[in-house]
């Protein structure tokens, strides 16, 4: 069978190609998608050519094609003869697949979605396990106060799971003040410029003193400095950006060594893969949690998506997503208006 893939054939190209796409083997399961969500952070980065990937040199040469997807929903149409756990018709979240119309993938792969919760609003759940993984690394105690640096998709879904996890007050900071009235709109208690000169200050008096807790999603080494200077003494930074550049310095005596400031690599692969423990979910077991606390109201995904597209105009979206800072935070490509 043939579907239709997004791939990235050469930097700052996206193309609509045929792929073929397997019958399921004995434990797989093969899915009709109906919504994929864009990864803005990752995507444009493999869009334009930059490094990304752990251990990939920062001097490294791009290598094309590259394709990417990797939080989607959909129907299963095939079953693998061991799976008995799913039937055809059941709508799955797909983790780690691609962008395209239809896939097979692992079981273990797949959740399943439950009542009251949309293909669109699940389609987006593994982007969100990112800054979930990176609170609970920070053991984030109610009452305590956070800093969010970078109000993309990431930023965006901390500040709701850290205001579902008890954490006051909850400090948004983006230079585009269109991000920083979304983070208001989705729980945020004050949002900040980072660009104003008394930025420091606004942290250092909003949160007496300092915060608690950072989730540092700009992946700039400018951001995580100003995060450092925003910090109460023994805070947790959680660093949940990719720096994708090493061209910056810190005064790491200052700056952490003299604060006794934690910085914790919260990468979403640095994560256990079979069993979950305090404070490192598996990304099954976040998966879940985040659906259900959709289905309970917990979280809000549906007002996440602010922007619906096709497929076939992949090269647009990604020409914006390149190149417009005011690119929408939530964006889904859909994949039922037509058979591809």
């Amino acid at each position: 069978m043939t579907t239709k893939r997004i791939v990235f054939t050469e930097p700052r190209k996206a193309e609509l190609l045929d792929v073929e796409v397997s019958a399921p083997k004995e434990n797989e399961v093969t899915v009709s998608l109906e919504y994929s969500a864009i990864s803005a952070g990752t995507e444009r980065a493999n869009f334009v050519g930059d490094r990304n990937g752990i251990g990939v040199a920062e001097n490294a040469e791009a290598v094309f094609p590259r394709t990417v997807g990797y939080s989607a929903a959909g129907v299963v149409t095939a079953v693998g003869s061991e799976v008995s756990d799913l039937a055809v018709g059941d709508r799955v979240f797909v983790a780690w697949g691609k962008h395209q119309k239809q896939i097979t993938m692992k079981r273990r792969k797949l959740v399943k979605i439950p009542d009251g919760v949309s293909t669109k609003e699940a389609s987006m759940a593994l982007i969100a396990t990112f800054p979930l993984a990176a609170i609970r690394k920070t053991h984030l105690e109610i009452g305590e106060s956070a800093l969010v640096m970078g109000l993309g998709i990431l930023g965006i879904f901390a500040v709701q799971q850290l205001r579902a996890a008890g954490a006051y007050p909850i400090v948004a900071v983006d230079p585009v003040a269109e991000r920083r009235e979304f983070a208001l709109k989705m729980g945020a208690d004050v949002a900040l410029d980072p660009t104003a000169a008394d930025f420091v200050d606004s942290v250092l008096k909003i949160t007496d003193g300092g915060a608690n807790i950072c989730i540092e999603v700009t992946g700039l080494g400018i951001g995580l400095i100003q995060a450092l200077d925003c910090m109460k003494k023994m805070g947790r930074v959680a660093l949940l950006g990719c720096t994708r550049s090493s061209k910056f310095e810190i005064d790491y005596y200052g700056k952490v060594h003299g604060k006794g400031i934690s910085l914790i690599g919260a990468h979403t692969m640095m994560r256990p893969r079979t069993e979950s423990s305090a404070g490192l979910w598996t990304d099954e077991d976040d998966l879940k949690t985040l659906l259900n606390l959709t289905k309970g109201g917990r979280l809000n995904f549906a007002d996440m998506i602010c922007e619906i597209a096709s497929p076939e105009d992949a090269q647009s979206v990604y020409d914006r997503l390149a190149n417009d800072k005011k690119f929408p935070i939530g964006v889904l490509f859909d994949w039922t208006k037509r058979e591809f």
